[in-house]
């Protein structure tokens, strides 16, 4: 879809959504920014390519295959407590990115549950009028129409989803 096929509300909830979420990045705590920070790094191939590097260097350099350097970690300890340590940090990074991310899309689930039930029931009503026009138009009624009428009970909704074990 082109910017010119979309409507301009469209555009303004893009751009309502975008600056939204701007304001929430830039009000983050700092310790969550930089947590991101660091899981956005350790994502990318720099940070593969850096560790290749470093790593294939400090492995090289023990092996002893350097002439001229001796080898200060000929059994590789330091670097395996190294690469240990450097991995818990890194996961728990990670874990504090995931963190903000399931909570924001806890937030937009949310947001989706509230827009669709209040479409709903704009639409239950919307049934409701068009049946008092169809009958003053003496226009026939459709025999669902009774159904369409009826709010829906997200809580009925969400225990039938439980018994079934999909919700």
């Amino acid at each position: 879809m082109t910017d010119a096929q979309m409507t301009r509300t469209l555009r303004d909830n893009i751009e309502r959504l975008s600056a939204r979420a701007e304001r929430q990045a830039k009000h983050a705590p700092a310790g969550d920014r930089i947590a991101d920070a660091i899981t956005r790094f350790a994502g990318s191939m720099r940070f593969v390519v850096l560790h290749a590097l470093l790593f294939g260097g400090w492995i090289v350099w023990n092996l002893g295959w350097i002439p001229g350097l001796k080898p200060f970690d000929p059994t590789f300890v330091v670097l395996a407590m190294e690469a240990s340590v450097e991995a818990i940090f890194l996961s728990t990074f990670v874990l504090i990115s995931q963190n903000r991310m399931s909570a924001a899309a806890d937030r937009r689930g949310d947001l989706d549950l509230h827009i669709s039930l209040l479409a709903e029931h704009e639409l239950t009503r919307l049934a409701g009028m068009i049946e008092r026009i169809a009958d003053k138009m003496g226009v026939g009624s459709d025999p669902e129409i009774e159904e369409i009428k009826r709010d829906v009970s997200p809580e009925q909704v969400l225990d039938v989803l439980e018994e079934k074990g999909t919700g």
